[in-house]
Order: structure tokens, then C-alpha cells, then sequence
């Protein structure tokens, strides 16, 4: 019996024991750990570590290592150190990739780079000026000639298409122009309710019919509309659709042989880019000029942190000039493209 109560009095002080060693571990840790411990940080994301040092007490701190955010600090900082290296211009031409300027753009602006660099420039001033000069001959966008001069505009949903017409149509009321709005877009829903909105606000007629309306019919009505009403620039508005669906461009190809035929010809095809598209606008801006002819693009939605390298891309492989650019949601926001503004907005 007394050696049953000794075991069980050995039991109870060994989970004392147990139990108290754990408190003491528990506040050691509460307390921010004992000597030795490894301390470590959160780090903001695209940042690096730099080599970890000895802090007081024997505590180790990571320190972090900001990466540059700026493409042209991106690419001061790969010349700093003496002469370039094969390493160097393979790193330039990635980190111009990763700025939706496209594969082909970037190999041929890192061969202008090459040849045009010299040890005293600023290899960032020295990839504005290369960017600048890929736009040269585009010349800056005016108002085509027409009695009435049509401008149809296409695009893929949520680029911001309607909106760009709206814009389109106060900066040539602005100018004095006579404006007709043609509401062609007769599939998605409110369409035609949201381009009535933009006449309205910058006096342009409107010509549209019910939704579900033969598109074409809608085109031609306002080619004889626009005659008659003695506009200067008939601006139609088309459906948003899918590059990728051939049915729907089909039909969008239907809308412009229906524009020449009533009107004598189309003037001028503007494709309108998300500025924050990445290198599926290649993919649509080839679709669009095959189906259509794209003569000009639009970057819309450069309000924000785009870049709006696409258009460079789009430039270099299908020969599309940028005609304008979309800077807000004001009325006021469309504004004729900068070859050196947009040059210096994508490397700063």
C-alpha cells in the first residue's frame, strides 16, 4: 500500500514539474522568445533578402531589399558596373517583355539600344528616345475627309469602346464638327440606352433601332441620316465580340461592306485597347485588322498604373498607329497620342 501512494505522489510531482516547465516556455515565447531565437520578418512582395546579419543578443534580422518598381531604374541599375554583357541585354529584353511591349518589339528595341548606347548617356533616356523613334512617320491623328467621313470603331467587350466614341464625339463637337452617332451595337443589353447617354451630354445625333436589329440596316439608316442632316463625321459604334468567335466577325465584316456601299467608303478604323491588356492584344488587334482593316488604335484606360505596352507590340508587328489615348473619365479625357509621353510614362 505505502509503495502504490508513493508511485501516485511521484506521478503528481512529475506533472507538476511538466506543467510548469510549460508556463515558464509559454511567457518566454510571450515575451518575444529567448536568447537565440531566429527573428523573422514579413517581407513586402517582389522584394529580396540581403545577407542575414547578427542582431543584439544573438537575434538574427533579414533585412530587406526593395527592388526597383520603375522600369527605367530596372535598367539603370543592369548598366551600372562597367560594360555590358550578352547577360545584361538578355535581362533588358525581359524586363521590356514583362512590360506588354511584346517579344518581337523588345528584341528589336534592345538592337536599337545596342547600337545607339554609349558609356556617358542614361541607357533609360537613351530607351525613351528608342521607343519614340518607333513611332516616327505616324504623324498626329486628324479628322478624315468625308461627306460625311465615317469612323467605325470595333473592339472586344469592356475595353471601354463605348465610352472612346462618347469621348470621340464631344472632342470633334469641340473642334466644330458636325457629329451622327450610329448605335449598331443592337446586341449587348442597354447599348443603344448608353450611347443615347453620350450624344445627349455632347449633342451628336443618334441613329439606332430596337435591340436585336440588323446591325447593317442600323449602319446604313445612319449613313443617309448623316447626309442629310450635313454631318461632317459619322462615328459607328459596333458590337463588342470575341476575336476568337469568326461568326461575330463575320458580321462585323458584314457592317463595313454595308458602310462602303452606302456611304462610299469607310475612312477610318479605330480598334480600341485596354491599356491594361497584356499580349492577347496582339492575338485581337491581328483578328480586328484581318476582319476589318484596323487603320488606327485607341489606348483607353490610361488613367491608372498602365503602361499600355501593348500598343507598342501592336505597332511593331501589324504597322498600327496609336491615334489616341484615354487619360480619365472626364469628357475632356481623350487627347491625340504623344509618341514621347507615352515613351516616358512606360520606362519612368
Amino acid at each position: 500500500m505505502e509503495e502504490i501512494l508513493r508511485v501516485v505522489i511521484g506521478l503528481i510531482v512529475l506533472a507538476a514539474a511538466f506543467f510548469t516547465v510549460s508556463m515558464l516556455i509559454s511567457r518566454a515565447r510571450a515575451a518575444g522568445g529567448s536568447t537565440g531565437t531566429i527573428e523573422r520578418r514579413t517581407r513586402p512582395a517582389g522584394t529580396r533578402t540581403a545577407p542575414v546579419r547578427q542582431g543584439p543578443a544573438g537575434v538574427r534580422e533579414e533585412k530587406a531589399y526593395v527592388a526597383p518598381t520603375g522600369l527605367a531604374e530596372r535598367v539603370r541599375a543592369l548598366f551600372r558596373g562597367g560594360e555590358a554583357t550578352e547577360e545584361t541585354w538578355r535581362r533588358l529584353e525581359e524586363a521590356l517583355i514583362r512590360a506588354d511591349v511584346g517579344p518581337r518589339a523588345a528584341s528589336d528595341l534592345v538592337a536599337r539600344v545596342r547600337e545607339n548606347l554609349d558609356t556617358s548617356a542614361d541607357p533609360a533616356e537613351v530607351l525613351v528616345r528608342e521607343i519614340v523613334g518607333m513611332f516616327e512617320g505616324d504623324g498626329v491623328w486628324a479628322v478624315p475627309s468625308g461627306a460625311p467621313a465615317i469612323v467605325m470603331v470595333v473592339g472586344v467587350n469592356g475595353t471601354g469602346k463605348t465610352t472612346t466614341i462618347g469621348k470621340l464625339a464631344h472632342l470633334l463637337s469641340r473642334e466644330g464638327h458636325r457629329v451622327t452617332l450610329a448605335a449598331s451595337d443592337t446586341f449587348r443589353a442597354a447599348a443603344g440606352e448608353q450611347l443615347e447617354t453620350w450624344a445627349d451630354r455632347t449633342g451628336a445625333h443618334l441613329v439606332g433601332q430596337e435591340r436585336g436589329a440588323d446591325p447593317g440596316a442600323v449602319a446604313f439608316d445612319a449613313v443617309q441620316a448623316a447626309r442629310a442632316r450635313g454631318s461632317d463625321v459619322l462615328i459607328v459604334d459596333t458590337a463588342g465580340r470575341l476575336h476568337t468567335r469568326q461568326p461575330l466577325m463575320d458580321e462585323l465584316t458584314k457592317v463595313k461592306r454595308v458602310l462602303e456601299k452606302a456611304g462610299g467608303g469607310v475612312d477610318e478604323v479605330l480598334l480600341v485597347l485596354d491599356a491594361t491588356t497584356g499580349q492577347n492584344g496582339i492575338a485581337q488587334a491581328r483578328a480586328f485588322t484581318e476582319a476589318v482593316g484596323v487603320t488606327g488604335a485607341v489606348l483607353a484606360k490610361m488613367d491608372g498604373t498602365a503602361r499600355g505596352g501593348i500598343v507598342l507590340a501592336v505597332r511593331e508587328e501589324l504597322g498600327v498607329p496609336v491615334r489616341l489615348v484615354g487619360v480619365g473619365e472626364k469628357l475632356d479625357d481623350l487627347v491625340p497620342f504623344d509618341p514621347e509621353t507615352f515613351a516616358r510614362r512606360l520606362v519612368a
